[in-house]
């Protein structure tokens, strides 16, 4: 059967991304859009509009024309939402990036895009003029200022009326995230603006969803650069009116103080902080009784998890579920009334989801499992470049296969139980195995490796690696890793090693992953 949503499907406004954001900016000029967390430094929903506004004139100088590409190589600041909507009104995409990449893979990831502009800030400076110099790039912002790069303040120009472009919102690319979709490398998703202003609309949309209001201040720690982060927070928030707190980095002691001091009311999270929040003991000390609604996201929370962090808090604990690739949200849980813990939500409007049977595809009953597919305005363009990928995604019915395994309960309520999909999901981020296996298969004393994910209670997953070493080779663990830790971003690093004789392989050679994950999950 096909599921649709309790909420009924909603007109989309055929507007530009910008637009939605800035949709209340007149009349909340003097209010609080973004505030930096760590500084205190506030802008306005009057200063935000204009700074997009004279942030677009300086790119229209600057020659940016609609189709480039803007890279965004910074953590949280209330700069990203400037420099993000002014590229979008003048029909740029973004192409947002984590901060903590290295050099090659930030090199990658511009090259693949053909970035026109980066930005970033001085202390990872270094490393995107290093990619900049290997890349299409032209030239190298910087908020604030250092030596090497123009400070992002030149392209603020209030002096200049921004250009007029022609934007088609059904066509037209807002952003390029990158994903590994369900296996493989990282690839860049296509989302056009009205990708991301129908998933907006969709979760404004939401019955029995109270959650991001003009009277609610968020606190924005998780990452800009992360579709959760992008859309959610610095979109949906900033759209209804609602302030938001930026952090440059989570630091549990700095989060609860913010919290307290700014008086937060709702919480966008992910469950490693969830896990912090529901168990340490220093949340004792701050007051966060102005916390109206906790909202996990990015990976599975557990119910009692759920359940014991709503009683610490007294409030709502409730999850979101969604991909990149899905602009992001396809499910939320009602904030009011029947709360299901461990449940990731009910399907959002203008929406279809199917519970799909793994050998004949074929659409199951409630509480069969499948794999969640799903079909609605918010789903992707497709892969930048890869028809391949995209057709192995998205089928000609226009469903776009999760590679998650799950249910739908009698109520509408879906859970998720499993991964068809090799992805690695640790502390919310994405890592793709196919990644770390062919940076280690280029260790000299490694023969033959793979990379699965092994349960950890904090992390949710660690990549582990199992590796066969060379004959006559004698690397310990501790080096192979080091190894890995010099050329990926930290999230990415290798935890755990074991040696093993040789790796499962089908008879075409394929990995057989899903042998080495059953044994983790055995051993766990």
């Amino acid at each position: 059967m096909i599921i649709k949503s309790p909420s009924p499907d909603v007109d989309i406004p055929n507007i530009t991304v910008t637009d939605y954001v800035l949709r209340e900016a007149a009349r909340l000029k003097d209010k609080p859009a973004i505030i930096d967390g760590p500084s205190g430094r506030t802008l306005t929903f009057g200063e935000l509009a204009g700074a997009i506004k004279a942030t677009a004139a300086g790119l229209g100088a600057r020659g940016f024309n609609k189709g480039d590409v803007f890279a965004i190589y910074s953590p949280n600041v209330p700069e990203y939402a400037v420099v993000f909507n002014a590229v979008a009104s003048v029909g740029g995409i973004n192409t947002t990036i984590n901060p903590l990449y290295t050099a090659d893979e930030l090199t990658k990831q511009l090259n693949d895009c053909s970035a026109r502009f980066i930005v970033t800030v001085p202390p990872f400076l270094d490393k995107a003029l290093e990619a900049a110099a290997q890349s299409q790039v032209e030239e190298v912002f910087v908020f604030g200022e250092a030596e090497g790069a123009t400070p992002f303040s030149s392209l603020v120009r209030p002096d200049l009326e921004p250009p007029e472009v022609d934007i088609d919102p059904a066509v037209d690319l807002c952003v390029l995230p990158y994903s590994s979709g369900t296996t493989g490398m990282p690839k860049g998703v296509m989302l056009t603006h009205r990708n991301i202003v129908a998933n907006l609309t969709q979760c404004d949309s939401m019955s029995g969803f109270d959650g991001f209001t003009e009277d609610d201040t968020l606190i924005g720690v998780l990452p800009f650069f992360h579709i959760y982060g992008m859309v959610v927070i610095m979109k949906l928030a900033l759209g209804n009116g609602a302030t938001v707190v930026s952090m440059p980095r989570f630091d549990l002691e700095e989060f609860l103080t913010i919290c307290q001091d700014q008086k937060v009311t709702v919480a966008p999270l992910v469950p490693p902080i969830v896990l912090g929040l529901a168990k340490h003991p220093i949340v004792d000390q701050f007051d966060l009784s102005s916390l109206r609604l906790v909202f996990s996201g990015a990976a599975p929370l557990g119910a009692e998890l759920a359940a014991e962090l709503s009683g610490r808090l007294s409030c709502p604990v409730v999850q979101g579920y969604g991909m990149t690739e899905a602009s992001p949200v396809t499910h939320l849980s009602p904030t009011e009334g029947n709360v299901k813990p461990g449940a990731v939500g009910m399907v959002v409007p203008n929406t279809e989801v199917k519970i799909a049977d793994l050998d004949s595809g074929s659409p199951l009953p409630p509480n069969q499992e499948g794999e969640v597919c799903i079909r609605g305005p918010q789903i992707m363009k497709g892969y930048l470049n890869r028809p391949d990928a995209t057709a192995e995604s998205i089928d000609e019915e226009q469903w776009y296969h999760t590679g998650d395994i799950g249910y739908v309960d009698d109520d509408g309520f879906f859970y998720i139980v499993d991964r068809v999909k090799e992805l690695i999901k640790y502390k919310g981020m994405q890592v793709a195995p196919a990644e770390l296996e062919a940076l280690l298969i280029t260790h000299p004393d490694i023969a033959d490796v793979a990379v699965v994910p092994k349960p950890d209670e904090e992390a949710g997953e660690l990549p582990k690696a199992y590796v066969v070493l060379k004959e006559g080779a004698d690397a310990p663990a501790d080096a192979i890793m080091g190894f890995v830790a010099e050329r990926v971003a930290p999230h990415k690093r290798i935890r755990l090693v074991e040696f093993a004789d040789e790796i499962p392989k089908s008879a075409s050679g394929k990995i057989l992953r899903r042998m080495l994950v059953e044994r983790e999950r055995e051993n766990a």
